[in-house]
């Protein structure tokens, strides 16, 4: 039941399949708590974990009680008090693009993570994808797909597809924001991708500014809804809303509470859309 590149098959007449995944867990408690709620109120299907974060390895033994794909979100631009290879963004992607990076560092890093994840979980993740998109960089693209053919034989991982969902009615802005993205490298990573015999979902959606809080993310939740198509992923960054809390922390919550409210189910609905996880569906193939 393939479409695409291999996403979520569809299910009845007309009914589209979506990933809805979480990323940063393991990041601080008020992301994993908020997480692990929407994972068990059937909101989400997968989760993106910071495996070497600082809270990751505490609430993994809750996040395996969740009905969701989890995976490694690979990191190379935030340390969270680990060393390693981390820069900031733009320069980590001028010097992927100029294959300046240690590619022995890269290899090092991504096997340290996974063997992180698997420490934690008990198992191989059902998907890797990138920490602000890093997967899919020259350089890190190629020493991850390496990794993965050495460590996971068979059926391996899933993997994130960057290439922006459809974007009608979206601001200019969070257009370009999305295109932006997608020309870092997802082309070349869905072809290197299929070459190696992984699949990845259809297309991303969840792009934006961070910015103007619940009323905000509501109406763009709505948009990127209209604009689903079987087998995307939407990628949101929710965390439970915090006192006082200011910027990415303050649109985190505002997140929560959009995709914790009664609106979303009717949405679906609205939209024949159904939340499933890729590595159930993958399996029935």
């Amino acid at each position: 039941m393939e479409t695409g590149s291999g996403g979520p098959a569809e299910v009845g007449a007309g009914v589209r399949r979506i990933v809805v995944c979480a990323d940063d867990f393991g990041m601080n408690t008020a992301i994993n708590d908020g997480v692990i709620a929407l994972a068990h109120a059937g909101r989400l299907s997968a989760v993106a974990c910071l495996s070497h974060a600082p809270s990751f390895r505490q609430d993994a033994p809750r996040l395996r009680q969740a009905d969701v794909d989890t995976g490694v979100h690979l990191n190379f631009t935030e340390a969270l008090g680990e060393s390693g290879l981390y820069l900031p963004l733009p320069r980590l992607i001028a010097c992927a693009y100029a294959h300046v990076l240690d590619a022995g560092r890269i290899t090092r890093q991504i096997d340290r993570q996974l063997d992180a994840f698997e420490s934690a979980m008990g198992r191989a993740p059902d998907f890797i994808d990138g920490h602000q998109h890093v997967h899919q960089l020259p350089q890190i693209r190629s020493a991850l797909l390496a990794v993965v053919a050495r460590r996971y034989t068979g059926k391996g991982p899933w993997l994130r597809c960057t290439v922006p969902g459809r974007l009608d009615g979206l601001p200019e802005a969070l257009r370009r924001k999305a295109r932006i993205i997608g020309a870092l490298g997802a082309g070349a990573f869905a072809r290197a991708a299929g070459a190696a015999g992984l699949r990845t979902n259809r297309r991303l959606l969840g792009v934006y500014d961070f910015q103007g809080g619940a009323q905000a993310y509501d109406g763009l939740l709505k948009l990127w809804l209209r604009n689903a198509c079987d087998g995307d992923l939407l990628m949101c960054h929710p965390a439970l809303p915090a006192a006082g809390g200011r910027g990415m922390a303050a649109q985190r919550g505002a997140e929560y509470q959009v995709l914790s409210g009664p609106g979303l189910a009717e949405w679906l609905l609205r939209n024949r859309l159904r939340i499933a996880r890729y590595a159930a569906n993958r399996d029935a193939d």
